[in-house]
Order: structure tokens, then sequence, then C-alpha cells
């Protein structure tokens, strides 16, 4: 008799397993400074969004954390803005750990820490909860996109916000992850620039589920979520178009406010909105409050003073310098990071730390005048 075919794992070359959350947590516990951060914050986004807080959220960071170094010296001198701007701007280091890609290219330092394609996941979840917890520390809340499903139960108790990006907000398993996160959500339009995929995903996410999961230890469950309320879009452009213009704010907060949902945008300055030039987010930065400023104004001559502004929070990809650099083509073992330069981004081009200073001051002046 013939031996069977196989039909199982053809195409799997190893299987690793990885430590279970609850595992992790223990190795490397949250701090009591940090979790008073995540508590405090989440609160002060929810306010935000909500309209009771008037300030404008800004998530701001390095497109992606590459070198921990880098990251915490980058941390350290935003929670210094953080505190100066606080009565205006609600700002959340933007702390990436997992990048979405077209086709091929570097994932994030979760899946290959070392940046050098030994995708080392294990010492990679390590890193971005000790990171995560660092940046607490200082006072300064995280926020981050969730990709892979399992990754918020390994650091989702130290994050304050979070996004659903624009590859997978049209994703079902993405909204049932979203619908059991602990923090808000933002959800991207899709890289066509579809506004309707997130509002789907806000309606989808802010309903229970049930869906197939890990719990604290590892194990495959059946996981039931109750649904996440604070959930709101994200403009992004798409297809080389942006979509931040005084006429699509006030579009995609008409569509959010007829399906019932949040009707503040939060305006991401990359990407399409952008045109994939890094330099250009100051322009939309620019856009933004002055569209917060032009609205408040034309609601104290209305007799409207305490109108919600649509625009309620922004993204911006800044680094400690400006631009983007390549990752080099090493085999595992290399060492790479002694080949890039200091502060500059492995993905995405990013303004630099004196821009990002002046930008953040300028906008704070200018919506004084809203007071």
């Amino acid at each position: 008799m013939p031996e069977p075919a196989q039909t199982h794992n053809l195409n799997v070359v190893s299987l690793t397993q990885l430590i279970g959350p609850a595992d992790l947590a223990e190795e490397v516990p949250i701090t009591e400074k940090a979790q008073q951060t995540v508590v405090a914050a989440r609160e002060e986004v929810k306010a935000v969004l909500s309209g009771k807080d008037r300030r404008l959220l800004v998530v701001i960071g390095p497109c992606s954390i590459h070198d921990v170094e880098g990251a915490y010296e980058y941390a350290e001198r935003l929670v210094k803005l953080r505190d100066e701007l606080k009565d205006r701007l609600c700002i959340v280091m933007r702390v990436y750990f997992e990048k979405p890609r077209t086709t091929l290219g570097w994932k994030g330092l979760i899946n290959d820490p070392h940046l050098d394609g030994s995708f080392d996941m294990d010492r990679g979840i390590r890193l971005a909860r000790e990171v995560l917890i660092r940046v607490n520390e200082l006072g300064l809340p995280a926020g981050t996109e969730f990709l892979e499903p399992i990754t918020p139960q390994y650091i989702a108790d130290l994050v304050s916000w979070a996004a659903i990006g624009a590859r997978t907000t049209e994703s079902q398993t993405h909204r049932q992850m979203a619908s059991g996160l602990s923090m808000p959500v933002g959800y991207k339009n899709g890289t066509d620039g579809s506004l309707q995929v997130a509002i789907d995903a806000m309606l989808s996410a802010q309903s229970g589920h049930h869906f197939l999961g890990i719990d604290d230890h590892g194990r495959t469950c059946v996981v039931s979520t109750r649904g996440n309320p604070w959930g709101h879009a994200i403009l992004r452009g798409g297809r080389g178009k942006p979509n931040y213009s005084p006429e699509n704010v006030a579009d995609a907060a008409r569509r959010l406010s007829d399906a019932g949902l949040n009707p503040g945008v939060m305006i991401d300055c990359s990407h399409a909105n952008s045109e994939k030039q890094h330099e250009r987010q100051e322009v939309v930065f620019n856009s933004l409050i002055e569209q917060r400023v032009a609205r408040a104004r034309g609601a104290a001559v209305a007799g409207a003073g305490a109108t919600r502004p649509f625009i309620t929070g922004t993204m911006i990809e800044s680094n400690l310098e400006e631009g983007a650099q390549k990752l080099p083509d090493v085999k595992p073992g290399e060492e790479v990071r002694n080949r890039l330069k200091h502060g500059v981004s492995i993905t995405d081009a990013c303004i630099g730390w004196s821009k990002t200073e002046q930008m953040l001051r300028d906008g704070y002046a200018r919506l004084g005048e809203m007071s």
C-alpha cells in the first residue's frame, strides 16, 4: 500500500512556541507609575473625543520604533513638550512596533527586533513591553497600531490609544479584536480613500463579538467581548488624494453623524494627505489648526460657543532627525545598527525634532485664539 499523501503544514518550515502573555507580564511587570499614566491618559483621550475636553489630541512620534535608545531619547524630549503645552494639546507618543507592508519589508520591532531577518519574536515582544513601560513611567502616554490579533494580549495594558490601519480597517478579525480593546481606537479610512470602511468598522467594533483568540496563558480560546464604544475615524487620504480640506472634514462629520457615530475626526498629517512628502505634514497640520480656529470663531458669532469641533485630533510622523534611511540587506546575526544613522526612520520619512517643536508650539499659539 502506498503511504498516504501528507495534507498538513506543507509550506510550514517550523513552529516556535512563544511565551504566554501572563508569563511575560510577570517577567516584565507594569509599574505603578506606568499604570497611573495609562489610566489617566485613557480618560483624557475619551474626554477629548467626547467634546468634554476642548484640547486637540496629538498622536506624534516615529513612524516605527527600531532603536529603543532613540525611542527613549525622543520620549524624554516629548514629555517636556506635553507638560509645557498641556492646556491646549493632549499629546500621546506614537510607539509603533508592527508595520503592515504592501508587499515585503521590515515588519517592525516585534517581528524582527535585530533588523537582520532572524525574526526573534520572543525578544521582540519583550522589547516592546519594556519600551512601553519606560515611556509611560515618564508620564508620557503611548499610542500604537495593533496589527497581529494576539499582540494586544501582550502589551495592551500599557497602551492609552490604538489605531486600526488603512489596510486592516476592513478586516473582520481586526474589528472583532477592537471590540475587546480597553482603550479608545481610531479607524483609518481605506487606502482607496473610502470612509465607509471606517464607518462600518466603528459600527461593528462597538458591538460585542465572539471569536477565536488566546487567553493570558497563550491557550486557544473563544473570546467574548462587550464592544468598544470609544471609536473614531481617522482621515489619511487615499489613492494619492488628500481628504483634510474643510469640505472633506464636514462631509465626513455628516456621514458619521448620520450613522449614529462620533462626528469628530482625527487628521493623519502623513500618507496620502501629505502626498508621502514628510515636510508637507506641516501644511496639513496648519490647515487643521486653522479649521479648528475658524469653526470656533463661527460658533461664537452664531452664539453657540460650545459647538463641538469636527477635528478632535491629529497624527504626525516625527523623529529625532528628519527623513528616512534604507535598512541594509544583512544576513541573520550580522550587525546592522552601527550602519544606521541615529534617530532616522527606517520606514516612512519623518519630520525632525526642531520642526516638531516649531509645529506644536505654533499650533498651540494659534489654538489660543479659540479662547
